[in-house]
């Protein structure tokens, strides 16, 4: 495992990103905070283009926990059943849908804990529902956060928990609101997991990993 970059090395990576992107996006395709997070809970162990295919039609008939009531599992299903573990998926959000409508008045509740009292929600899609619609400093971390994290040396650590908590502890306060987009862009599209793509990367000479593509 890398060691914990320094803070001066911390500003200047971060520094690079925000140079590079400064205001990175998700690519769950949502028209507002409902079908985000529907979406995102979605998106388990699928891509994100995937999920947008399906999701396309959907959200013009569903967008709301009600209309998404009034669809039912199985014409949901029809929608979904090109993503993975469709039939779990459709089962929390027909589950989630009901909740929000008999505990919470129809509206999706913007606190971490409430999010994960949702079926279907965990610590990591409450983090990206938090950042991405209510522009909480919250960190979300995936199989790419974790990989560019433990590789760089940016958020080491043995598990996801470790890594969030590292990214929270030392990436400057000033970068962390997009700290999670631009690690998972960095990750999907540069740092990929079997040829990282080193000679493109912008932060390569900052970078511990000792395993670098020429």
């Amino acid at each position: 495992m890398a060691k914990q970059l320094s803070y001066s090395i911390m500003r200047e990576i971060f520094s690079r990103f925000l140079l590079s992107e400064p205001e990175p996006k998700g690519e769950l395709h949502h028209v507002n905070v409902y079908t985000l997070v529907v979406a995102v809970a979605l998106s388990a162990q699928a891509t994100d283009k995937g999920v947008n295919k399906a999701t396309e039609s959907l959200f013009k008939i569903a967008d709301t926990p009600q209309k998404m009531l009034n669809l039912g599992e199985g014409s949901l299903i029809e929608y979904i059943k090109t993503i993975g573990l469709y039939k779990t998926k459709a089962r929390n959000v027909i589950k989630m849908a009901q909740i929000l409508v008999e505990d919470f008045d129809g509206v999706v509740p913007n606190s971490r804990a409430a999010l994960q009292s949702l079926p279907g929600v965990g610590r990591k899609t409450a983090n990206v529902v938090l950042n991405m619609w209510w522009r909480q400093p919250a960190q979300a971390v995936d199989t790419h956060i974790y990989r560019v994290g433990n590789r760089a040396g940016i958020a080491p650590g043995k598990t996801v928990d470790h890594v969030e908590r590292a990214i929270e502890d030392n990436v400057p306060a000033d970068f962390q609101l997009h700290a999670h987009h631009w690690l998972i862009l960095h990750g999907r599209y540069i740092c990929v997991a079997r040829k990282p793509k080193c000679r493109a990367c912008i932060i390569s000479d900052l970078c511990q990993f000792e395993e670098k593509t020429q």
